[in-house]
């Protein structure tokens, strides 16, 4: 009985997005009203005794909620003044020309920009920002918007379990004592067996027709990605798979494409014009690379920090606002007007034709971030986890992946959810006697997979388009693909340790 109703509010989430085609607004809207019961009546949720029974434990709730979407929104919001003023100016248009100069095909440009550059801005930055940035260049591509986010969703996934320079392997690495480079690598490897799913899932949701030859295409790019991203994670460590992945694969996958004939090729845009289209996004990576990596430099950064509690810190909120990925894009932006010399009155436009898409994002992101920290404090979402175990046995390493994933779904990041339930998937291996190793990359996995699914992934998404009301859409072409590699990551896990044991 108490499975049922944790699992209420989440099936009727994915039973109105996926199934109805609601927006995220009314499927958050009645997912919250349906876990407020359930919490309160079903498992007799008072809240903290220290923070004054259930009227300020959902105070406190609200307050996680509210502080979370805007973190979020603080990423949003210079992405989409950067996707206006980059319309505005022609850069988009630069870079359309500059992508057809590579291919005319389409399942080409829709590698280049979903696959590749998601994975890159995946390693660099994570957090959402890979597709804020490529839905709207994928757009400009000619792709239709819901269109265009499944593809940056689906694009992105295979490298999220080490998105901003292995951010998601910090605190499995904490909880568990494991060895960095073992856990990169066991995590990784599963990538690289069910990776290609979500390439074909882009190739499919480009719309290229059977025969086209573009699954080919799209297993050539999933290889030239996939093959040093496992060599990296094997034999460095968690920090670089995904970046040097994308960068060492897209220059490969580059190599391989015939050259077009000079009178068919699309008009090539000037290198002054091609390098200030870029400039923002060069920026960036500058940015984030120094932030990350540079000795001393993320640690001076990293300092300053906006944090609060309530309840004796039962309810809490911190982020770190000069590295926060919102930050870098901002100061990425004012770099490039300044360096490009655009002036204010361009940046001023860009903004107020960008602002007034927020507060439907804000609203829906709130609704969902609000339904996740009323599941987490509760205990449903560990009641849920509790009850997987305990149904699946032995046959747990098939549900480890999934389980990974509706942490995802539930907390919005798959840092998030490594945090909430890698001592639960510790805890299950030692009361089945399973090695923990398997279990937590298979955790890492599912985390990543399950961003491809998130609601409040696709919202933000979906901002940069001006999507509010349309997440659905979006959650009906990723979700197959996302249960058919959580079906094969299971697989693999269990024949990993069936086979290591």
């Amino acid at each position: 009985m108490m499975t049922i109703a944790a699992l209420s509010p989440i099936a009727l989430i994915v039973l109105l997005m996926a199934g109805a085609g609601r927006g995220a607004v009314p499927a958050g809207l009645a997912g919250l009203a349906l876990a407020l019961p359930v919490a309160l009546l079903v498992f007799g949720w008072q809240g903290p005794i220290a923070s004054g029974g259930a009227a300020a434990a959902l105070g406190g709730v609200a307050a996680e909620a509210g502080f979370s979407a805007l973190t979020i929104l603080w990423i949003v919001a210079p992405a989409l003044c950067l996707h206006e003023l980059q319309q505005a100016n022609g850069g988009t248009e630069t870079l359309r020309r500059a992508l057809l100069r590579l291919s005319a095909d389409r399942r080409v440009t829709a590698l280049l920009v979903a696959w590749f550059f998601t994975l890159f801005t995946e390693g660099a930055a994570g957090f959402g920002t890979p597709v804020v940035l490529a839905a709207p260049i994928l757009v400009g591509l000619g792709f239709p918007p819901t269109q265009a986010v499944a593809m940056a969703l689906l694009g992105h996934a295979v490298g999220v379990s080490f998105g901003a320079v292995g951010t998601p392997v910090v605190p499995q690495v904490a909880a568990s004592g494991l060895d960095p480079r073992a856990l990169s690598g066991a995590t990784a490897l599963l990538h690289a067996g069910c990776g290609w799913v979500m390439a074909l899932a882009l190739h499919r949701v480009t719309g290229s027709g059977p025969g086209s030859g573009g699954a080919a295409l799209a297993l050539r790019a999933a290889l030239a990605f996939l093959l040093p991203f496992l060599a990296i994670a094997i034999w460095i460590g968690p920090e670089l798979p995904t970046l040097g992945g994308a960068l060492i694969g897209g220059l490969a996958f580059i190599a391989t494409l015939p050259r077009r004939p000079r009178a068919a090729a699309e008009p090539a845009p000037g290198a002054a014009a091609l390098g200030r289209a870029v400039l923002p996004y060069l920026l960036l990576l500058g940015l984030i690379l120094a932030t990350r990596l540079l000795p001393g430099v993320g640690e001076v950064l990293s300092a300053p920090a906006l944090g609060w509690s309530l309840a004796d810190g039962a309810f809490h909120g911190a982020m770190q606002p000069l590295t926060h990925p919102g930050t870098l894009l901002l100061a990425s932006l004012l770099l490039a007007v300044a360096l490009r010399r655009e002036g204010l009155p361009a940046l001023r436009q860009a903004a107020a034709r960008a602002l007034p898409r927020l507060p439907p994002v804000l609203l829906a992101l709130v609704l969902m971030l609000g339904l996740a920290r009323l599941m987490v404090h509760s205990g449903m979402i560990a009641v849920l986890a509790e009850a997987a175990a305990g149904l699946a046995g032995g046959a747990w390493p098939l549900f480890a992946a999934a389980t990974g994933a509706l942490g995802t779904f539930v907390t919005g990041s798959a840092t998030a959810s490594n945090i909430l339930l890698t001592d639960f998937q510790l805890a299950t291996a030692t009361a089945l006697a399973l090695p923990a190793l398997p279990l937590l990359a298979a955790q890492g996995f599912g985390a990543a997979i399950g961003n491809v699914i998130c609601p409040h992934n696709i919202v933000a998404g979906g901002a940069s388009l001006g999507l509010a009301g349309q997440e659905g859409a979006v959650l009906r072409r990723t979700l197959p693909a996302c249960a058919l590699a959580l079906a094969m990551g299971g697989a693999l896990t269990l024949a990993v340790i069936w086979f290591g044991t």
